[in-house]
């Protein structure tokens, strides 16, 4: 789902290479500790116990426990997909309409989980805010392509419009109302696109 990726663009250890089984084991450690008991039970050293891993190795290959929470966000992520039916209005809806069923399985869960990790952890919310930027570039894309087809006005910033509707999927995110209609989707996509629409 993206041009690049927090998996992509990390850090690597310093004169060694991670070992793919050992990656696996300590991500699939990482994502059941918080499958099955939340944040307050996700640590550096739970995940070494349960992968069998060494702290130092982990240490690493992830300076943070910011940086695992975003490996393992993006480790579940199937929703990088850029719509592009040469429509901006079914592009954005189907954008939002994945981000949502994404966060109604697994996703979710995590990304609220790092989301409160970066309420008390500079680390973890300068980690999200460079995620979140490199994601609303991405996405704006589909604000570009609109553009050179004359939907939508050339001076409008795609990636503050990808903001504008990431907002609202956080809302919806953040109080549990993730089952939208497509009543609903298609009501704020209006909206939005109502205002970036050329003339």
């Amino acid at each position: 789902m993206e041009t690049s990726s927090p998996a992509s663009s990390r850090r690597t250890s310093i004169g060694s290479q991670r070992n793919p089984d050992s990656e696996e084991a300590i991500l699939s450690a990482a994502e059941a500790i918080l499958r099955e008991a939340g944040l307050a039970a996700f640590s550096i050293e739970a995940v070494a116990r349960r992968a069998k891993a060494g702290k130092p190795t982990i240490y690493r290959w992830w300076p943070s426990k910011a940086a695992l929470l975003l490996d393992v966000y993006h480790r579940q992520k199937h929703h990088g997909h850029m719509p592009d039916t040469g429509d901006v209005r079914s592009d954005l809806a189907l954008f939002v309409t994945s981000l949502l069923a994404f966060w109604r399985d697994d996703g979710g869960a995590i990304f609220r989980s790092l989301i409160a990790e970066a309420q008390s952890d500079p680390a973890a919310l300068e980690a999200l805010r460079r995620y979140l930027l490199e994601r609303w570039r991405q996405s704006g894309a589909i604000i570009q392509r609109a553009q050179k087809r004359g939907e939508v006005r050339p001076e409008i910033d795609s990636d503050l419009t990808i903001e504008i509707l990431s907002g609202f999927a956080w809302s919806r995110l953040l109080t549990g109302r993730l089952d939208c209609s497509e009543d609903e989707i298609r009501a704020v996509i209006d909206a939005v696109v109502g205002g970036i629409a050329a003339r």
